[in-house]
């Protein structure tokens, strides 16, 4: 191959003219924060009534495959639900912590260096 092709086949690989990465701010990861820790709320809360319900109405069949299977599924969706809770909460923690770093000194710098 000549070496006219090699530069030709490279600069095709590179996109023409790409716009500079927007970076995230300190009130995109409040606003993330906020929400998920919402819905780590709101997960709590269907934890609870998923509990609740599973309280107020055992399973309970004559049949033993059966009721292998009504345990089954009882400690999965309560499981699920309680999963969905502490997801959000810790991701909700997380961006919180990322934010409280963003508002200190030198957070852009670091930022832009590899």
């Amino acid at each position: 191959m000549s070496e006219a092709s090699e530069t030709a086949s490279e600069t095709a690989r590179e996109p023409a003219s790409t716009p500079p990465r927007q970076r995230k701010g300190p009130l995109s990861f409040l606003t993330g924060s906020l929400t998920s820790f919402g819905l780590g709320w709101g997960a709590l809360q269907l934890s609870y009534r998923v509990v609740g319900y599973y309280a107020e109405h055992p399973p309970h069949y004559d049949v033993r495959f059966a009721q292998s299977i009504a345990t089954f599924l009882k400690t999965l969706f309560v499981g699920m639900t309680f999963l969905a809770t502490f997801t959000f909460a810790f991701v909700g923690l997380g961006l919180f912590l990322t934010f409280i770093r963003s508002l200190m000194p030198g957070w852009r710098q670091a930022e832009e260096t590899p």
